[in-house]
């Protein structure tokens, strides 16, 4: 182990709780943007990746801003919304950057839990892999068959995990564990 959480100061304590609370309140969003958006079922995502993909020009020089009411039950109206190549391309360019950065952050925390090298080494793997599965998921059913769809779900799936078994270890060693404090 680099370091260990359990006996850091407080203010580093701290700063990884708030920073995994903030990472949990980005997953939280980002699943229900999913369910809105793409849904999570294989079929819902095939008809989003493999469909024939909506005409999304680049953003203009200048942004128009259009407001029309909305009622609560139009949040809950199903719609199928098609990603084209262009979209898929942006969406790439854009979110595996930040996951990468979501990976590289939850790994750091990783290195201060006592955790055998094999488990180390493996929960670091399977949070950078997540990305990959869910973004090779998105175009391979783009563009070879809309059954990869099923890696994309995988791969949200494992982030959350990921994710998720990151911050029960972190928050039980730096709050709970009886580790003597700070140094």
């Amino acid at each position: 182990m680099l370091y260990d959480l359990g006996r850091a100061i407080p203010q580093v304590k701290w700063l990884i709780t708030c920073l995994l609370a903030t990472f949990g309140l980005a997953y939280l969003f980002g699943s229900l943007m999913v369910a809105l958006y793409a849904g999570f079922t294989p079929a819902r995502v095939a008809a989003t990746y493999a469909g024939p993909g909506m005409t999304m020009p680049m953003p203009p020089e200048t942004t128009v801003t259009v407001e029309h009411p909305m009622q609560m039950e139009d949040f809950a109206r199903p719609e199928v919304h098609t990603v084209d190549t262009d979209l898929l391309i942006q969406d790439t360019h854009v979110h595996v950057p930040m996951y990468g950065l979501f990976a590289a952050a939850l790994s750091v925390i990783v290195l201060g839990l006592p955790l055998s090298r094999a488990v180390g080494v493996g929960l670091v793997t399977l949070l950078f892999a997540a990305p990959w599965l869910d973004f090779a998921g998105m175009w391979l059913t783009k563009f070879v068959n809309p059954h990869f769809a099923i890696a994309t779900i995988a791969g949200g799936y494992v982030m959350g995990l990921g994710y998720t078994v990151v911050s029960v270890l972190a928050v039980r060693r730096m709050w709970f564990s009886r580790t003597g404090g700070a140094p």
